[in-house]
């Protein structure tokens, strides 16, 4: 997957675009189109070059760097992790599950009539509901105790699954007594 040329010249990363995918650079956006959806992100580094590539094999995201110094190296590997996650979600998408395990005192979670936050209710018997964050483009399925965050964007889908997981958090108590929470059990590529 690496390629590494020279010891002055850089270094490369290849990334083969699947066929029914199709991949876009327009300034510094990368847009990555699939099956599932489009995903867009800004990708730019002074020293970092992202081109496309066509072939009679395939078409390809070539990632070279100027230099081989090893922060520029680690920045385009980064971005290659970027366009694979990208390339991956569009294609079959991401999910986290998260389960709810409560002692003292049953609670419920549903989602808001909006769609763009969970609500957590009589959590350690609190009054006020406790509310996360839903993050745009991202699927959240509540099944009895087990939740299921989907979507294409992995960041998205992630950054919610830790929303909710950090909305329980239990500060001031015996962590080892109060086990109460919703905690992340399973995360994968698919539809879980």
């Amino acid at each position: 997957m690496t390629n590494s040329v020279g010891k002055d010249e850089g270094i490369s990363f290849r990334i083969v675009i699947p066929e029914d995918t199709n991949v876009t650079l327009s300034g510094t956006t990368v847009k990555v189109e699939g099956p599932k959806g489009p995903v867009e992100r800004e990708i730019w580094h002074p020293g970092v070059h992202i081109q496309i590539e066509h072939s009679d094999e395939g078409n390809e995201v070539v990632i070279t760097t100027d230099t081989q110094r090893k922060k520029i190296r680690a920045i385009a590997g980064t971005y290659a992790s970027h366009i694979r996650n990208m390339i991956t979600g569009v294609n079959e998408g991401f999910f986290y599950k998260l389960t709810m395990v409560h002692a003292h005192f049953p609670m419920q979670v549903a989602l808001t009539k909006e769609g763009d936050a969970v609500a957590i209710s009589n959590f350690l018997g609190e009054r006020k509901p406790r509310m996360a964050k839903v993050v745009r483009g991202v699927n959240v399925e509540i099944k009895g105790k087990e939740i299921v965050v989907s979507g294409i964007n992995k960041e998205a889908v992630g950054q919610t699954a830790a929303n909710i997981e950090q909305t329980t958090r239990i500060r001031g108590y015996d962590p080892r007594v109060f086990q109460d929470g919703i905690y992340l059990v399973d995360k994968g590529v698919g539809i879980g």
